[in-house]
């Protein structure tokens, strides 16, 4: 079974124009005490907790068990930087060995070959997402052989046929940028043969549990989605929906006949149906119960490939499980691990073993081996041992209503101790923009709740999630249109409410959440005190210009999103949304962070706001990390971003800062800023 969260189904390739989730590096690790500003409500808030307990690297994360169960491999430091390791089955983690020994990049992603024969891992250099296929075999620590040694490719992952472990199946666009080719990969010799070159415009292809490719997905402004059945070469049209629609293949049904599909065509929430490859006809398996959101995913068996379980996520994960033996193991979790959600991380080749990851919004994560057949459940490690998790706010889900009466849902962290009474408040709208927040863990939200502030993060209109029409409000109605809209009103609620002080709210976020940063200080300047646009884009007509060539087969999706500049129409639109052309009515601060290797967002859109107002006279400060793309990876650099961060709020908003930071953390933090002046 692959690895994926409970509910969640099996990895699908999508992609999003800002799309960025704090992943594994966003996580603590243990640090010394921190030494606070003194404030008014110093006595009754809870202790500083250290920055680096909420943002290092976490102590060990990410365990997946061998296939054949004798080994578990993690990832933890080595040197610095998160590596690979593995101990037996049976061995205490202080056993464990390092396989991989990568000393500029933190290993994020990695997965063994289905006969457990080696572990593989993709790695881009500096962010420039520029990814290549890495294999190590897990007895020793040696170098990673490059099986993908093509300078600017990307390679993607499509298939790990248990059939024939020791080839995978893999895209390469080293024949043109545009296009991902299908390829098998043999993992020993490192030698590739064409399955099929794509010459047809492809986005995404699915492949049976053999590995074969089966089917294609196109999209295009006249045809929308297209799901076309690959046979002989020959490709043919067996299932539309329109391109503001999804219907995303999931996973082959056993019988190899039908694929389950994931599709709104014919109702406004997602849910899942089976897809006869020969003729076209769908039947629908499953929505969603409570009739309230989109499926989220599916879970099936790597053994069988039955459907075992289904989830969705409203203010919190629901999961259905399909077959009795995984009901009664669901329940016994639930019982032995309540009020969390849960995650199978990892399962055994006959799925006895599985690894259980646990997270809350107060408990950012823990790992154990279940024994399906004893039910038997041991703690392996807590990632993150030393954060003080009794010190950590609780995570409410809540619903305002925007201007125009739709119900926006968000989330509310506020902080621990003191009153909700005229609170600084910093809104942190999330990345994609097609994804949505979740009730768990999130380190910043935490981070800025102990520093006293009140953190919302709404789900605004062109959030996934919760049905095609809320998602579809969203399209081209970025900056001026409800998107930012609903993020003005939800800040307007906590002022109502009496929780926000109105003269001390900030807002910030990442990719898209950092272009609302901008976006509000531009179109709604009385609101904002200050904001911090991590790797957010300034101008949608140069954003559009310069995606990554290998978007090209999704180009009309993200037109339908965002707009058309080759169209006057959409480019007038876009240079109005746009906050650069608008920078002279931002009048708060303005922090802004950038990678320079940066695909998605360059450089240059954080270049042009920044020069802008520096032309203007108007506070802006400005970070960018020479080693890191498209958000940070790399400890020394998300820290230093950290404590940038923390004291420009604490200047502009007067929460709480640690004073204390180290020489060598100074030094980074000294690194990364850029003198304004010299921004061309």
């Amino acid at each position: 079974m692959k690895r994926f969260q409970l509910g969640m189904g099996v990895i699908m390739v999508s992609v999003s124009l800002l799309g960025i989730a704090p992943n594994n590096t966003w996580v603590p690790s243990m640090r010394p005490a921190a030494v606070a500003r003194e404030t008014p409500s110093e006595q009754t808030l809870p202790p500083l907790i250290d920055r680096e307990l909420f943002l290092a690297d976490p102590d060990i994360t990410g365990a997946q068990l061998s296939p054949d169960g004798n080994f578990i491999a993690f990832q933890k430091q080595l040197d610095g930087v998160l590596n690979v390791w593995v101990k037996g089955i049976d061995e205490p983690i202080e056993a464990a060995r390092p396989v991989t020994a990568d000393a500029e990049s933190p290993i994020i992603f990695y997965f063994w070959s289905a006969d457990g024969r080696y572990i593989l891992y993709v790695q881009d250099k500096g962010g420039n997402e520029n990814f290549h296929l890495y294999a190590v075999e897990p007895g020793t620590l040696a170098t990673a052989r490059n099986l993908t040694p093509v300078e600017n490719t990307t390679a993607l992952l499509y298939a790990v046929p248990k059939q024939t472990p020791n080839e995978i199946v893999i895209g390469l666009n080293d024949r043109d940028p545009q296009f991902h080719d299908v390829y098998r990969l043999n993992l020993t010799t490192g030698e590739r043969s064409l399955i099929i070159q794509n010459n047809e415009n492809i986005a995404g292809w699915a492949f049976d549990n053999g590995g074969n490719v089966r089917l294609a997905i196109r999209q295009s402004l006249a045809g929308g989605n297209e799901l076309l059945n690959v046979e002989n070469g020959e490709l043919s049209t067996i299932y539309t929906c329109a391109l503001e629609e999804i219907c995303v293949p999931i996973q082959f049904h056993a019988n190899e006949q039908q694929i389950y599909l994931k599709t709104n065509r014919d109702t406004d929430l997602t849910q899942l149906e089976l897809l006869d490859v020969e003729t076209g006809q769908s039947e629908l398996v499953e929505a969603d119960p409570e009739n309230q959101v989109d499926l989220e995913g599916a879970i099936f068996s790597g053994e069988t490939n039955e459907l075992i379980a289904t989830s969705y996520v409203g203010d919190r994960r629901r999961i259905y499980p399909k077959r009795e033996e995984w009901a009664a193991d669901l329940a016994f979790l639930q019982q032995q691990l309540p009020g969390v959600n849960l995650s199978l991380n990892s399962i055994t080749r006959d799925e006895q073993l599985a690894l259980i990851g646990t997270q809350s919004d107060v408990n950012p994560g823990a790992m154990y081996l279940y024994n399906r057949s004893a039910q038997t459940l041991e703690k392996l490690y807590d990632a993150w041992p030393d954060l003080p998790s009794e010190y950590l706010a609780t995570v409410a889900p809540i619903r305002y209503t925007a201007r125009d009466g739709v119900e926006i849902p968000a989330y509310l962290t506020l902080p621990q101790g003191i009153a909700p009474e005229n609170l600084p408040v910093i809104v942190f709208p999330h990345g994609g923009p097609w994804g949505r927040d979740f009730w768990g863990y999130s380190p910043f939200a935490q981070f800025f709740a102990n520093r006293g502030y009140a953190v919302l993060q709404p789900n605004f209109r062109g959030s996934a999630g919760y049905g095609k029409a809320f998602l579809n409000a969203g399209n081209q109605a970025w900056g001026t249109g409800v998107m930012q809209h609903d993020v003005t009103d939800g800040v307007q609620y906590l002022i109502d409410q009496g929780i926000a002080d109105p003269e001390r709210v900030g807002i910030s976020g990442f990719s898209y959440g950092g272009y609302a940063t901008l976006a509000g200080l531009a179109f709604t300047p009385e609101l904002y005190a200050a904001g911090a646009s991590i790797v957010g884009p300034s101008n949608l007509i140069t954003l559009m210009g310069s995606i990554p060539p290998y978007w090209a087969p999704i180009r009309d999706s993200l037109t339908l999103r965002v707009g058309d500049p080759d169209d006057p129409r959409d480019r007038n639109r876009l240079i109005a949304q746009s906050p650069l052309f608008s920078a002279d009515q931002i009048q708060a601060p303005l922090l802004v962070v950038q990678g320079a290797n940066d695909p998605r967002v360059p450089q240059a859109e954080s270049d042009q706001i920044v020069a802008a107002l520096r032309e203007l006279e108007r506070p802006v400060e400005y970070l960018v990390a020479l080693d890191e793309g498209h958000g940070f990876r790399k400890e020394n650099n998300i820290l230093a971003m950290t404590a940038a961060i923390e004291r420009f709020f604490a200047n502009h908003l007067d929460g709480r800062y640690q004073d204390e930071i180290s020489p060598d953390l100074q030094t980074q933090l000294e690194t990364l800023t850029v003198d304004i002046e010299t921004v061309q």
